[in-house]
C-alpha cells in the first residue's frame, strides 16, 4: 500500500477528529488536521487526545482566528491548497 496524503477537517467533533487523525497514521499515511468552526474546548478528553497527536507526529493547523496564537492559522488560500493536495478528505 502506498502512502496517501489524508486531510482531516475537525468541524463538528474536534475530539473525534483528533482520534481519527492519530489512528490513520498507523497505516503509514501522511495525515494533516485542521481545526475549524470554533476553538477546541479545553477539557480532559481533548487534552488526552491532543497527546496522541504529538505521538503520531501531527501538527494541527486552524482556520479559527481565536486559535491563531496556539496553532498555525490557515487562510482560505492555504486551506484550498491543502484540499487540492490531499488524496482524501475526512470531515468530522
Amino acid at each position: 500500500m502506498s502512502e496517501k496524503k489524508l486531510l482531516v477537517l475537525a468541524r463538528r467533533d474536534h475530539t473525534e477528529a483528533m482520534r481519527v487523525a492519530a489512528g490513520l497514521t498507523i497505516c503509514g499515511h501522511a495525515v494533516s488536521l485542521v481545526f475549524m468552526d470554533r476553538p477546541v474546548e479545553e477539557n480532559a478528553a481533548n487534552a488526552a487526545t491532543a497527546e496522541l497527536l504529538g505521538v503520531a507526529g501531527i501538527e494541527p493547523q486552524t482556520t479559527v482566528a481565536a486559535m491563531g496564537d496556539e496553532l498555525p492559522l490557515l487562510n482560505a488560500d492555504g486551506l484550498a491548497r491543502m484540499l487540492a493536495n490531499a488524496d482524501a478528505v475526512l470531515s468530522l
